[in-house]
């Protein structure tokens, strides 16, 4: 029953088979040469695995789909999209300030959530913004890290790419808070949770020649991720520590303690 109710439990399996093949061949997946093992990335052979399936569907499918979108589709109206779509996930944001003690943030997060579906046309124009209610990032994986739930080891999920086991745990929460998680038509919850995938995709267009002149585009993604994901979760460190951004394309900032 859960299983069937769950639109991420669902996602999960259209993968397994995938998953499982990635499984068989990460004995296979080797380590460059010189490359000392870290000791965040416990299945680190594994993990190179399911990145190297990501390469290849990105190449294949992500990363001309999104250029053509870039493409054929006016910077406004692209703005209008990700505006959109980050009002519709925005109750994530509001649940986790609450859950993490920002009362205030969780206020103003609610404010701007309400400004911006009334008044910006449900969320395709930031009103809320220019009228001082700024956007803030709050996710349940940044919660557990806030609770002082260790991240544990690095890993590399199909598709959606890098994480934690924490922020796993994290991001099937985090799809509970989603309203369009809910919808009971299958098309448009499937074709949201598409645009979504294909807006970000869009956002990281630039960042794409970072990685791909990498000298191992593994081990740099990977660690600027948990670099960027320790600032998101620590933000009082100092500004200076974060890395080139590969995760984060609104412009969000965390909560400060």
């Amino acid at each position: 029953m859960w299983i069937r109710e769950s639109p991420a439990a669902g996602r999960l399996l259209q993968w397994l088979p995938a998953v499982v093949a990635l499984l068989a061949l990460s004995g296979c997946a080797s380590l460059p040469a010189g490359a000392k093992p870290d000791p965040r990335d416990r299945f680190e052979r594994l993990n190179r695995s399911i990145y190297v399936f990501n390469v290849k569907l990105d190449r294949a499918v992500l990363r001309p789909t999104a250029k053509a979108y870039v493409r054929v589709v006016p910077q406004g109206g692209r703005t209008a999209v990700t505006n959109f779509l980050s009002n519709a996930k925005y109750p994530t944001t509001i649940i986790n300030d609450f859950l993490q003690g920002h009362v205030r943030y969780g206020v103003s997060d609610t404010a701007r959530l309400v400004v911006n579906t009334l008044f910006g046309l449900g969320g395709l124009f930031d009103v809320a913004t220019p009228s001082g209610l700024d956007r803030h990032s709050a996710d349940f994986g940044q919660t557990l890290g806030r609770w002082g739930v260790h991240s544990g080891p690095y890993v590399m999920l199909p598709v959606l790419g890098p994480s934690t086991v924490r922020d796993s745990i994290g991001l099937l929460a985090d799809t509970y808070t989603t309203p369009y998680t809910y919808l009971s038509n299958l098309y448009a919850r499937y074709g949201l949770w598409g645009v979504d995938l294909l807006d970000v995709r869009a956002s990281l267009l630039p960042e794409d020649k970072y990685i791909d002149s990498a000298f191992d585009p593994y081990a740099f993604l990977r660690n600027a991720w948990l670099q960027r994901r320790e600032y998101q979760v620590h933000p009082e460190k100092s500004e200076e520590e974060i890395p080139p951004d590969l995760g984060d394309d609104t412009g969000d900032t965390p909560p400060s303690p």
